[in-house]
């Protein structure tokens, strides 16, 4: 336990530190050695959403669990090796994917400027990119992270789970630096993506001993969900949308919540603290104001700096 107690205690001073140490970071970092960076980000995430509607949400979901572990440091694209398993194949990441799309921005940047460009700069930008390629705000990203050498499938457990109450959800931002207005703006990414029957299961069967159902959940909306996740499920790929308009980068994700049409119990969470669901009414009301508060707390997010010291030429292995 002690072993524990002082690591979690080193984690959150290391994040902290790193936080406030994130004036390294510059929107003008590859301006004279890489000028095209950003548009060629750009385009390999646009291509790849031709094919696939689900990738703005995936390359989003990529970049919170990376900066959430060990900091923005891209070791949540490493590959598990013989010995050692990496963080993408840790239970919370095992539905991570479009890993391809960070692989073929790096390919270009290699061919026009080699060893110069981060995979962890790559996923900041391609998560600000696939936010506003679904309809959402753009914002300037600070560049010049560094990538991370390890990557750990049990540091993944450190994630805040779809089950967490507002206490444990306040405690994992805080221990990385960031507030409560923080983990209510960046839970409207939540805007984005499909859950799995498995992440909201608690909340549909078997809530509590004398109810079957999370009484916070909309009657009609349960029972739609109930349908489509069974008790005994077998269908692998089942579940729900985040939200009423999956694809779309919008502050629908707070009118429903306030409906007690939330999939998840760390979204009901946001309304259970008067701090919180002052700040989920405001977001309901003004899309302008959530995008607002989004975009801050994403640079502040992206800015959490890990132990990176490499510019990794290959994303998916250290150098």
């Amino acid at each position: 336990m002690e072993f524990c107690s002082s690591f979690l205690l080193g984690f959150v001073v290391v994040a902290l530190i790193n936080w406030n140490g994130s004036n390294a970071l510059s929107s003008n970092y590859y301006e004279q050695t890489c000028p095209m960076v950003e548009s060629m980000v750009t385009n390999a995430v646009k291509k790849a959403m031709l094919n696939d509607r689900t990738v703005p949400a995936a390359l989003l979901r990529m970049h919170f669990h990376d900066c959430f572990i060990r900091g923005c440091d891209g070791s949540v694209l490493l590959n598990s090796t013989a010995t050692n398993q990496a963080e993408k194949d840790g239970p919370a990441n095992i539905s991570l994917h479009a890993f391809y799309v960070i692989d073929n921005a790096k390919k270009v940047l290699e061919a026009m400027c080699p060893g110069t460009v981060s995979c962890a700069d790559i996923v900041a930008l391609a998560a600000r990119d696939a936010v506003h390629l679904s309809g959402g705000p753009s914002w300037v990203v600070p560049k010049g992270r560094k990538d991370g050498r390890f990557s750990i499938a049990s540091e993944t457990r450190q994630l805040p789970a779809p089950t967490f109450n507002i206490s444990q959800l306040q405690q994992s931002f805080s221990q990385r630096g960031l507030s409560m207005d923080d983990l209510v703006a960046l839970s409207g990414g939540h805007t984005l993506g499909f859950a799995h029957c498995s992440s909201f299961q608690n909340r549909i069967h078997n809530f509590a001993t004398t109810q079957d159902v999370d009484p916070s959940m909309h009657q009609s909306f349960a029972a739609s969900l109930r349908r489509v996740c069974p008790m005994h499920n077998k269908v692998n790929n089942a579940g729900a949308n985040l939200d009423s308009t999956p694809t779309t980068f919008d502050n629908r994700y707070y009118k429903l919540l306030l409906e007690g049409k939330s999939i998840f119990s760390s979204d009901q969470a946001l309304v259970t603290n008067p701090t919180t669901k002052t700040l989920v009414a405001k977001f309901a009301d003004s899309r302008q104001e959530f995008e607002k508060a989004f975009v801050e707390s994403m640079i502040k997010m992206s800015s959490i700096s890990g132990g990176g010291q490499e510019v990794r030429l290959n994303c998916r292995v250290a150098n």
